[in-house]
């Protein structure tokens, strides 16, 4: 792990079989979501995965408003990386396609794991439950709600029990979010720069091939941005798993790296 001068946390492990590939982790993880990926892509691959700020070791608040994007790019910058593919969970993904529409010089392709962050476009009644139960959590300083609240959500899925879901995954997914928490207790509050016109204004800029990952178990708004981002996007392919709910990557990592790999195999040029 090294940590650029404006202190985001990253890996980096230096390839020699095509471009880089680069890793934007989840709203409900850090970086070490793509620990059951890394040492395959890295034994291969040129391949990057950082902390946004506020999450994982990127604990230092931003001095000034909170971008994530100039935050990716400043670290890409600092690596040397000019154009890579980019990979990005959830708010990672929103982040993956900010940077695409704000330096599309940058990016050769990209893969959303599933569409989040600033690609969420309705206040669907999963995810306003989701906010509330959340919000009353924090509200009484009770962490462990909170992250239960997350787990619900986003790792067990509205239409499943977490009977039926494997509790190691669960708790791998328990420990990130609670750092979450922890890394950002001691901000004031903080203002986050918003794209402007929103990402989802944008599709027709885009001109990346795109490849959209939906899990059957995922919240309804997560699935009505897929629609609304396949809709909108020229080269784009959309693939389903019924199987699995918002973390993909991780519920299922050895197919999802299988995914990975033969996207940027078909994706060099």
């Amino acid at each position: 792990m090294a940590i650029t001068p404006l202190g985001i946390a990253y890996d980096h492990t230096v390839g020699t079989n095509g471009l880089p590939i680069v890793l934007i982790h989840a709203g409900v993880a850090d970086r070490r979501m793509w620990d059951p990926q890394w040492d395959v892509l890295g034994s291969e691959h040129d391949v990057v995965r950082l902390d946004l700020r506020g999450f994982g070791e990127s604990t230092a608040a931003p001095q000034g408003s909170l971008s994530h994007v100039d935050d990716v790019l400043s670290t890409l910058s600092h690596l040397g990386v000019g154009r890579c593919h980019l990979v990005g969970s959830s708010l990672g993904a929103g982040v993956a396609f900010e940077v695409t529409l704000t330096a599309p010089q940058l990016v050769q392709s990209l893969l959303l794991c599933p569409p989040g962050g600033s690609l969420l476009a309705e206040l669907t009644d999963d995810l306003k439950a989701f906010f509330d139960a959340e919000k009353s959590a924090l509200a009484v300083g009770d962490i462990d709600a909170a992250v239960e609240a997350n787990i619900a959500s986003w790792v067990v899925g509205p239409r499943r029990d977490a009977s039926q879901v494997d509790p190691g995954f669960q708790d791998v997914v328990r420990r990130m979010q609670r750092r979450a928490f922890e890394a950002t207790a001691s901000w004031a509050d903080v203002d986050e720069v918003e794209l402007n016109p929103p990402a989802l204004d944008r599709l027709d800029e885009i001109k990346a091939p795109t490849l959209v990952l939906v899990g059957g178990h995922d919240l309804a708004t997560t699935r009505d941005s897929a629609d609304r981002v396949c809709a909108g996007l020229t080269q784009v392919r959309r693939v389903d798993w019924p199987d699995v709910a918002h973390l993909p990557s991780l519920e299922q990592p050895d197919r999802f790296l299988a995914l990975l790999l033969d996207w940027v195999a078909n994706h060099r040029d």
